[in-house]
């Protein structure tokens, strides 16, 4: 037992790490490594389907995809498979891993972070638990504006959007098209509305593979993407018992809309922020299933699993992953969609 009345729950959590964790119950040898991420069958609820429970080894985090629904760090971890609660499960890792217990320990004098992070070990009422305050949302008090204009002559029928596989159909439905001049020259400019299907702004992609340091994608000054989801205004007027997919690009979200899966909507990029997660939550309920599918590449490892833990705490979650590194959903073909919604 540490000196103190105290644990400091956040001390433990730092030091340790899952891989030690998986290894003090003889678990290493039935995981799977790649890369950043460890997957095997979930030690939790004794499942056996290998991909079922992944680790970011990284973010220090596990999250089982199957019958726990549940994430979480490692102490989260100890107090499942042990059944007891979180600061049995601190004092049990201090034991494991002969941590230092002093170090482990915290002062009565804490502030208000501190305090969310500890709990008295002596027999005394329990303290009132303290919500995890949300990232905060700056940006909810500015929300991006409407644009007062439309980019109305643009060429439908520019090659790069046949090579990326977009039927004339799907082209016209998003509104993309080649801009030769103006705010968005010599760009394919992808219109980005809000949920209420206001346009809020233009994205342009360069029709080719860029030279040197001009980017893929360009956004204008002052937008922020981080409070839209692409998609989001047909998206989520599907029915709420259908599958949300979310993906990272534009083009990826076009293409699986073209293959008939209208509920999806796209992050713009590979991570989640605070006002898309909370568009996620308004239009979602405990019955729903999200499936996150981002590109098989480092980044999108790493997003996927930051996604699922915190969209699980919420919703079904469901990770899709391509056997081949750098697939992206736009690579998918209808059979293998048909497949992942059978």
């Amino acid at each position: 037992m540490p000196k103190s009345k105290f644990v400091d729950f956040k001390a433990v959590k730092a030091a340790i790490t899952m891989e030690q964790v998986l290894q003090h119950y003889g678990l290493m040898d039935q995981f799977k490594r790649s890369g950043d991420s460890l997957s095997g069958p979930c030690p939790i609820h004794k499942g056996s389907n290998p991909t079922q429970f992944r680790v970011s080894i990284s973010k220090n985090i596990w999250n089982c995809f199957s019958e726990c629904k549940h994430g979480g760090n490692t102490l989260d971890f100890i107090t499942r498979m042990e059944n007891v609660s979180v600061h049995a499960a601190a004092l049990k890792a201090i034991e494991w891993f002969d941590l230092d217990r002093d170090a482990m320990s915290a002062s009565s004098e804490t502030d208000e972070e501190h305090s969310s992070q500890t709990v008295k070990s002596a027999p005394t009422a329990p303290p009132k638990p303290v919500a995890r305050k949300p990232e905060p949302i700056p940006e909810k008090s500015t929300p991006n504006k409407p644009l007062k204009f439309r980019l109305d002559k643009l060429e439908r029928e520019h090659p790069y959007l046949t090579e990326r596989g977009l039927t004339l159909e799907t082209i016209v439905d998003f509104g993309v098209g080649y801009c030769a001049k103006g705010m968005m020259a010599e760009r394919i400019a992808i219109p980005i509305l809000n949920p209420e299907g206001q346009v809020v702004a233009y994205a342009g992609r360069v029709p080719s593979e860029p030279e040197g340091d001009t980017p893929k994608y360009k956004l204008p000054q002052g937008f922020r993407k981080s409070l839209e989801l692409f998609n989001a205004d047909r998206a989520f007027k599907e029915p709420r018992d259908m599958p949300l997919v979310i993906v990272e690009g534009f083009f990826d979200c076009m293409k699986l809309h073209q293959l008939g899966c209208r509920k999806v909507v796209a992050l713009m990029g590979s991570t989640l922020s605070a006002a898309q997660e909370e568009l996620v939550r308004q239009h979602t309920n405990r019955h729903s299933q999200v499936i996150v599918m981002l590109d098989e590449d480092e980044a999108g490892r790493a997003g996927r699993e930051d996604i699922a833990v915190r969209l699980a705490k919420f919703v079904y979650v469901k990770v899709h992953t391509f056997e081949q590194e750098g697939r992206q959903p736009e690579n998918l073909s209808a059979e293998e969609m048909a497949a992942l919604f059978a």
